[in-house]
């Protein structure tokens, strides 16, 4: 596994002759962490907020949306120790347990969002294109269920995890590996590969053709002359847009460069400006799927119609008290 030192180089000799130049990362991850960190926690806590105490009627779309905010939460809250860790250039001061912690809240947040994400999409597809046969399948009771799967499918394919990250001192610096140490790579690069597939690969087909399906109706004359359906047909539009960019923009780009690097390494390939190039641009789609813990509240506020019932109760609430105060 690479060695860092003081200088911010890595040190690959061991696996690979390449040194990877790595001091863009001291400050681009620090300083973007703390944004995502302050802008996640408010909205997140925001929306979390709204749907525990403001919503009374808690549909399927609530639960998920729910449950995806719990993963983000959790994800905001571990952003302190990676900005120190970070900003003290890879020397962990934590120890080894909060390490595998750290490195299992950031996977489960990571694929939490994409099964959430996903359950979304589904529901609203069956909402779209299946309104009958919907009624039998969307209800709070199944989507419960569904969340509770999902919870225990998550924690037992992320449990490796805690195996895989270790700290190791490398150049007095003690390091919290990001995949785990070199005699485990292999073994971990299988295991991130069975993980991605059933966590990533499916789940982004899934929403793809989910989505497809719902434009495809959404677009077809006539289906939706009525208000109620011409508002369904708005929040499927947001909806779609939504995931649609948080797939694109935060999960895919992470997977395909994180793949590229870890089979370079994997092959030990020997043009190391690839491989520099390779590791940088991984690292820095890393910063992609944090933004994704800002992304998603803003499906709770667009789509959820709860959230803008209850923002639009406390402005009229605040329009009656400014008219009272001026009669």
């Amino acid at each position: 596994m690479a060695t860092y030192n003081n200088t911010g180089v890595t040190n690959d000799s061991q696996v690979y002759r390449c040194a990877l130049k790595e001091n863009f990362k001291y400050i681009l991850l620090p300083v973007s962490y703390t944004l995502v960190f302050v802008l996640g926690l408010a909205l997140n806590i925001t929306a979390m907020y709204i749907i525990l105490f403001r919503t009374k009627h808690w549909k399927p779309s609530t639960i998920y949306m729910l449950n995806l905010n719990v993963c983000d939460t959790l994800y905001v809250l571990t952003l302190p120790f990676l900005i120190y860790y970070y900003a003290d250039k890879n020397d962990w001061p934590f120890g080894e347990l909060m390490c595998k912690l750290i490195r299992f809240l950031f996977y489960t947040n990571l694929y939490g969002s994409i099964l959430f994400l996903s359950c979304i999409s589904l529901h609203r597809f069956l909402g779209v294109c299946h309104p009958m046969r919907s009624l039998y399948w969307m209800n709070s009771h199944r989507a419960r269920l569904v969340s509770v799967g999902i919870w225990v499918i998550i924690l037992i394919l992320q449990a490796p995890i805690l195996y895989f990250s270790r700290v190791r001192l490398n150049d007095n610096n003690r390091v919290c590996h990001d995949t785990t140490i070199k005699e485990l790579f292999n073994d971990f690069i299988v295991y991130s590969s069975v993980v991605m597939f059933l966590l990533f690969v499916i789940p982004f087909g899934v929403v793809l053709v989910c989505n497809g399906l719902m434009v495809k109706k959404l677009l077809e004359p006539g289906d939706l002359r009525e208000p109620v359906s011409q508002h369904s047909k708005q929040k499927s539009v947001k909806m779609i847009i939504i995931v649609l960019l948080a797939f694109m923009l935060c999960f895919l780009p992470f997977h395909v460069t994180r793949s590229i690097y870890y089979t370079f390494r994997f092959l030990d390939e020997q043009d190391c400006d690839v491989v520099r190039l390779s590791n940088n641009i991984y690292k820095a789609t890393r910063l992609l799927v944090s933004l994704n813990s800002c992304i998603d509240p803003i499906l709770y506020f667009m789509v959820g119609q709860s959230f803008r019932n209850s923002i639009n109760k406390k402005s009229s609430i605040k329009s009656d008290k400014s008219l009272s105060t001026l009669q």
